[in-house]
Parts: structure tokens; sequence; C-alpha cells
């Protein structure tokens, strides 16, 4: 499942000269981005990126693929004649398999690699308390899912699948997001202790390590975030439909 929250970077694009990414000196994809809309377009990369930015790195939020969407949708909106709708998710797919979501609004389930995507209607009504712990590192996505193939975590894939089917189905309310089948890629005992803090779900975000934890009441996810800033960053937000 895949769910916006408001925290969020900021990219500006514009015409330029040439390709240049500045305000993130690490920039990878945003600029491999460019690079591919001009590809695609049969033009060279003349666009002056810039990102400001908010979401933690490497903590399992998709703060790259974001900002790698939004260079997309600005770039393309100055093309002679911009890609359709269908051709940019095709080429954001290329760049990250959570890339084409942020081209989307509203929750999306991701099947296959995650880039195939389907809307699904889930409540918007509460608070989100996100924890990134001190002293973690992101695990590389390969580690992250070699991890995974040891223990087999593909068994049972078909079983898993129907059950968060049936469980979306169920949904209605907020509350009722907790009968979602749990992250199956990592784990962390950080979601247990948001649960005993009045989170009525609590979870890895992706491959982490950020673990997030929903809340009915704002007033209680932020007295959450102040329990967990001996633990690490803490953020207080909310889901939102579009970025």
């Amino acid at each position: 499942m895949l769910q916006r929250v408001d925290l969020g970077d900021r990219v500006a694009v514009e015409p330029s000269g040439a390709l240049r990414v500045e305000g993130f000196e690490d920039d990878t994809i945003v600029g491999a981005a460019l690079q591919a809309l001009a590809r695609r377009a049969g033009i060279e990369p003349a666009w002056a990126a810039r990102i400001w930015k908010s979401i933690p790195v490497a903590a399992g939020l998709g703060g790259g693929s974001s900002d790698a969407a939004t260079a997309l949708r600005l770039a393309n909106r100055t093309l002679a004649a911009p890609l359709t709708a269908g051709a940019l998710e095709e080429l954001a797919a290329t760049l990250g398999a959570d890339v084409p979501f942020f081209l989307r609004s509203g929750p999306q389930l991701g099947s296959g690699d995650g880039s195939s995507l389907t809307p699904v209607t889930l409540p918007q009504d509460y608070s989100v308390v996100l924890v990134l712990p001190s002293g973690t590192t992101k695990e590389s996505t390969a580690g992250v899912y070699a991890r995974f193939d040891e223990r087999q975590g593909s068994d049972g894939f078909d079983e898993r699948r129907a059950a968060l089917l049936d469980a979306l189905s169920r949904v209605r309310r907020a509350r009722d997001l907790a009968v979602l089948p749990p992250n199956d890629l990592v784990s962390s005992g950080l979601a247990a202790d948001l649960l005993e803090h009045g989170a009525f779900r609590a979870d890895v975000s992706g491959a982490g390590p950020v673990v997030y934890g929903l809340f009915l009441h704002r007033r209680h996810a932020e007295a959450a975030a102040r329990a967990f800033r001996t633990a690490g960053r803490t953020w207080v937000t909310s889901p939102c439909w579009y970025g």
C-alpha cells in the first residue's frame, strides 16, 4: 500500500542552457530523471532544478522517488510535445518502482515490482507519527531483499495478497486500517512501542528504518512524538491526497 503524507521536499524546475541540479549535492535520481526525459523526448537535457530537502534521506519514505516524479512532471510541462500521463509513468518506472506512484493522486495498491498501480479508497482522517531511530542507516535495497529471500519470505504470497485484498474491502473508518497485514519485508520493536503509546496501527515504512504510528487524534500523536524524541527524530504529519 502506498499513501502520501504531508511531509515533503520542494522541487523547482525551469528551462536552462544545460542540465543543473542544485540544493542537494547527493542527488542522483533527479538528474537521472531529467536525462531520461530528455532522451525520451529526443532533446538535450537543458533544465535547472533545485531541491529543498525536508524528507530524511534513505529513510524508507520515498523522498528521492517523490523528487524524481516532481521533476519529471514539471519538466514535462516545458516540452513542446509533453508525454502523456501513461508514457510519463512508464518512464518513471525505469527510475524506481515507487516513482510512478508520486505521479498519481490518492492511495494506491502496488503490484508486481510495485509500479503497477490500482487506486484504492482509504480513510484520511488520522494523524501520523514518524520516528527515525537514532544511529540507524538504511540497509541497501538489495540487502533487504536478499534477507527476505533467505528466510523464504515469498512463501505464501498468494495467501497474503488475498488477505490484504480482503482486509482492504473491509476498511471504512481510520481505525479499520489496523486490520491490514503488517509489513512482511522488515519489522521494528518501535512499532510495538508506538502501539503502547496509543497508536491504532504501527509498522515500518517501506524498507525502513522509519517507523510510523497512526493516531485518531492529533493531540495524542503530538504526545507520542514528544515521548519518542529520545529514540530519534520525530515528525507529526497527516495523510494527503496529492503531493
